[in-house]
C-alpha cells in the first residue's frame, strides 16, 4: 500500500478542511469500507502533516502569548484573546 499524496496540501486550513470533507465521505451510508479505509489513510497522513506543520511554525510574540495564556487556562485558543491582550498590557 502506497502512502497518500498530501503535497497539494499547504496550510493547516486546506488540511482542516480536507479532513472536514474526509469525515463527510466515510459518514456516507454509500461509501464502501475499502474507500473508507483509503480515506483512513489520508486522513493519517493529512493528520502527520498538520502536526509537521504546528511544529516547524514560528509564532510572533503575541501568538505565543495567546497560546500561553491558552495553556495556563485550559481554554481554547479563541477563548484566551483577552488574557493574551491582558498579558501584554493592552
Amino acid at each position: 500500500m502506497r502512502k497518500p499524496d498530501t503535497s497539494a496540501y499547504k496550510t493547516f486550513d486546506q488540511i482542516t478542511t480536507r479532513l472536514d470533507e474526509i469525515i463527510g465521505q466515510v459518514r456516507d451510508k454509500d461509501t464502501s469500507l475499502e474507500r473508507s479505509l483509503d480515506l483512513f489513510d489520508e486522513a493519517i497522513a493529512l493528520g502527520s502533516k498538520a502536526v509537521d506543520l504546528v511544529d516547524t511554525t514560528e509564532f510572533s510574540p503575541e501568538e505565543e502569548a495567546l497560546l500561553n495564556a491558552a495553556e495556563a487556562t485550559g481554554a481554547e485558543v479563541s477563548d484566551a484573546a483577552p488574557a493574551a491582550d491582558a498579558a501584554q498590557g493592552a
